[in-house]
């Protein structure tokens, strides 16, 4: 699959997975849950959305499967970006207020998105 294609998949599906995670998180923090947990629970939703969509559509070819081997590998991915996640929406929340993590957020996951981009076109997903 080219590059172009996938490009265009992850962030379509992406886009998805973000609005599932952006939408716990600012559901879950405005009822009062703290940004960090409200944070790693918009993540968990959608992460599982993400692996199973780029797992299947994404990076699906010849040299690639969905399986446990890769869902450890994404497991692995997944805890770093999200530990970097937390850290960064966390420290806006100290520094900012609420509001301004509400709006960072998006920022934050671009820019791990694609990292996240790199690592499973070049690991998670290869048998």
């Amino acid at each position: 699959m080219s590059l172009t294609r996938q490009g265009r998949n992850y962030l379509a599906f992406g886009a998805l997975q973000y609005f599932l995670d952006w939408g716990v998180m600012v559901g879950l923090s405005h009822l009062g849950m703290p940004v960090e947990a409200a944070n790693l629970a918009g993540r968990i939703s959608g992460a599982m959305l993400g692996f199973w969509l780029n797992g299947r559509f994404t990076f699906a070819g010849e040299d690639t499967t969905v399986g446990r081997r890769q869902f450890g590998r994404f497991v692995t991915m997944w805890i770093g970006t999200t530990l970097v996640s937390t850290w960064a929406v966390g420290t806006v929340d100290d520094y900012a207020g609420l509001k301004w993590t509400w709006l960072a957020k998006p920022v934050i996951e671009v820019i791990l998105g694609g990292v996240g981009f790199l690592i499973s076109r070049h690991w998670v997903y290869r048998r």
